[in-house]
């Protein structure tokens, strides 16, 4: 994935997770409520935030540096919020409590992307 890719999808994680979060917070609440997913909701939106800016952190490294650690961080934080977050707005729409089981393959995938990210920096910032 290349930076603009990279900031794009930064930037649409950002968006998505603003109007998620408003909608949760509005429209969802009642829902949200009596099935007990509140917590599971923010901390889905939560977790997409973080990452929206690692996603544009790593889109600005892989603008200044030629490695491609920084594009698999991308491609690594992009599978994250899909199957993390992706997997947790699933469950409480749906009660479908197999959809938690993605859930930690997403964390992983998080783990490994901030890895790459780490890495990266290491060896390109002097």
């Amino acid at each position: 994935m290349n930076s603009r890719k990279t900031f794009l999808i930064g930037a649409t994680f950002g968006l998505l997770g603003v109007a998620l979060g408003a909608f949760g917070a509005h429209a969802l609440k009642p829902m949200l409520v009596e099935t007990g997913r509140v917590d599971t909701f923010e901390l889905a939106v939560r977790y997409q935030f973080y990452h929206a800016f690692a996603l544009l952190v790593t889109g600005v490294f892989q603008h200044l540096f030629k490695t491609t650690l920084f594009a698999y961080a991308s491609w690594l934080f992009l599978a994250g919020v899909v199957l993390f977050s992706g997997s947790l707005y699933l469950l409480c729409f749906s009660q479908v409590t197999t959809f938690a089981m993605i859930t930690p393959v997403g964390g992983v995938a998080w783990i490994a992307g901030w890895l790459c990210l780490l890495i990266g920096v290491y060896k390109s910032v002097k």
